[in-house]
């Protein structure tokens, strides 16, 4: 396997790394209210689980409020459990047509606790990052035993990696600083 190959296969991973972080941080909640928060909620939907936003409309109607409607009205029992069940701390309010959940002012104490669930989510990144930087050592050390690549270019491959490894790491970064300034802002 040549050394664009490996590189190419490398970066691949760690994208996937970032934007599976990009979509852990979109369910911790900031100030304001976002859909994100329970749309991957499972519900039992005819007995199997089903992502919320798949049997309901998801709205902001408010900057503290998430109004629910489900498509079927005889899933709003189902979805009131389900967001019951779940662990986002909030009490759904039924109409009988649909639900809303209202978020209250977040505690100095639960920003803390939600800037160190995104301090976990970013190591959780970097090491997958760091995994697939060993994958790709390994393999640019296997393909010069192999004769595959000459000494210079497995090393120049592992340059580039390591490369690739700190501009992956400080993306991570990037987007842990951003989402707790975003948290910590009152």
């Amino acid at each position: 396997m040549p050394a664009d190959d490996i590189l190419l296969d490398c970066e691949e991973q760690m994208e996937k790394a970032v934007e599976h972080l990009r979509h852990e941080l979109r369910g911790i909640r900031t100030g304001r209210a976002s859909p994100a928060l329970v749309e991957n909620i499972k519900v039992d939907y005819y007995g199997s689980p089903t992502d919320l936003r798949a049997i309901a409309a998801i709205s902001v109607p408010e900057a503290t409020q998430i109004l629910i409607k489900p498509f079927s009205p005889q899933d709003l029992k189902a979805i009131e459990k389900a967001i019951n069940d779940s662990k986002i701390g909030l009490t759904p309010h039924s109409d009988g047509k649909q639900l809303r959940l209202m978020l209250p002012p977040l505690s100095q104490e639960r920003r803390l606790q939600l800037a160190g669930q995104c301090k976990s989510f970013a190591e959780d990144a970097k090491v997958r990052i760091r995994n697939a930087r060993r994958d790709a050592n390994k393999l640019a050390d296997t393909e010069q035993k192999g004769s595959v690549m000459t000494e210079d270019e497995a090393n120049g491959a592992k340059e580039q990696i390591q490369e690739l490894t700190k501009n992956y790491e400080k993306k991570v970064d990037d987007l842990i600083d951003h989402k707790k300034s975003e948290i910590m802002t009152v």
